[in-house]
């Protein structure tokens, strides 16, 4: 790996874009047993609005993670489903959330510090 690794042109830079939306992650994840209605995700995952979901499913879709299946029956039925590439990020979603399960009691407790010590200092002057 080179130094300029992570520019802004770099594949790596790509991965952790993907990663830096919350729901992107999640949908993917509800996706990982197979195809769903878009209703059906909503309810599994939870907290998420119709547009919000929307907006997500199209950004997955765009870069080729997630297939949208317009069914011809009526009344009118979309599904979406992980594409082979779409799969291949489920490896890495669940090592994060390994690492979350292991170590998010930590990462907590540090940001409860972080605040404790904020309301206790001084404020700055400028």
């Amino acid at each position: 790996m080179t130094t300029d690794a992570f520019l802004a042109d770099c594949r790596a830079r790509l991965a952790f874009d993907l990663f830096s939306n919350t729901w992107n992650t999640v949908v993917l994840w509800a996706l990982r047993d197979g195809p769903r209605r878009p209703v059906e995700l909503r309810e599994r995952i939870g907290g998420i609005s119709s547009k919000v979901l929307t907006e997500t499913l199209r950004r997955l879709q765009f870069n080729g993670l997630v297939d949208r299946h317009a069914h011809p029956d009526a009344p009118s039925r979309v599904e979406y489903q992980l594409t082979a590439l779409g799969r291949t990020l489920l490896a890495p979603i669940d090592a994060v959330g390994a690492w979350a399960f292991e170590y998010g009691d930590e990462v907590m407790a540090a940001q409860e510090a972080a605040c404790t010590s904020d309301a206790q200092s001084p404020p700055p002057t400028r």
